[in-house]
């Protein structure tokens, strides 16, 4: 009975805060303005699909390129002394102090035409270069905002791997690059799930960023349903509609790489 009584507050939470507002877009998915039901909500979106596809394949590479940065250095991190990782954790944690708005406004800076980083290649002779308002300042802004979801879990997995597990790869005949790839990565499995999944999903779902960074022009799925819901093109049950296509595609991706965990792990154990 206690139990059930401690658990009241985080039920009426989640009731409140997560079914009720799950329960409306659902609704407002499928429904029109006098309530009733129709499916042309899901069918509109059909008009969208290039910019879904975009916004997927910005995500994937901003989350690539945050796993080929965050590997070496969560194990860089892993294998340094206790004091040391400490400081680097707060490094690494320092910005994400920052609000979050503010740290892409900084992007936007130094990104301009007329930002520092272009000053500083015209010393050198280059550009200046176009680099605010496109694609890659947007993936930039993701692995900038994102890195450390990625290298966290990879830490945190790594930290607890035995030194000695290397060692005797060592002596049976594997090389450095050997030993990455039959000890470090599968033993490191459940970070890299981790990290992916916290990358990806905000990633595939950011506005700010796209709009900040790609000025209007690189449109994503975060800033399509933001316009269904404030401005002139307000319209809640197409929103409704992404919003919901948004959340499957996300349980569907978390759901194979779930099951690519467990195939992987069941694996393992055989």
């Amino acid at each position: 009975m206690l139990k059930k009584l401690a658990s009241t507050p985080y039920v009426l939470w989640m009731a409140i805060f997560v079914v009720v507002p799950l329960g409306m877009m659902i609704y407002f998915a499928f429904t029109t303005a006098d309530g009733s039901f129709t499916l042309d909500n899901m069918l509109q979106i059909g008009k969208y699909t290039s910019i879904f596809l975009k916004s997927i394949n910005l995500a994937v590479i901003a989350t690539l390129i945050c796993f080929l940065l965050a590997f070496p250095a969560g194990y860089l991190l892993s294998r340094m002394k206790t004091r040391r990782q400490n400081m680097m954790l707060l490094l690494i944690m320092l910005p994400m102090w920052m609000n979050f708005l503010l740290r892409t406004y900084a992007w936007m800076t130094l990104l301009e035409n007329e930002g520092l980083i272009n000053h500083f290649l015209e010393l050198l002779g280059i550009g200046p270069l176009s680099m605010i308002n496109t694609q890659g300042a947007v993936v930039l802004g993701m692995v900038y905002n994102f890195l450390p979801f990625m290298i966290l879990p990879l830490y945190s997995v790594m930290a607890k791997i035995d030194p000695s597990l290397f060692e005797a790869a060592a002596d049976l005949g594997c090389n450095p690059m050997l030993s990455i790839w039959k000890v470090l990565i599968p033993l490191s499995r459940p970070g890299i799930i981790s990290g992916i999944t916290m990358v990806f999903v905000p990633s595939v779902s950011t506005f700010i960023i796209s709009r900040m960074l790609g000025g209007g022009q690189n449109m994503l799925i975060g800033d399509l349903i933001e316009k269904q819901f404030i401005g002139s093109s307000y319209n809640p049950y197409t929103g409704s509609a992404m919003s919901l296509v948004l959340m499957v595609l996300m349980i569907l991706v978390m759901a194979a790489i779930g099951s690519f965990e467990d195939d992987e792990m069941e694996g393992i154990v055989v």
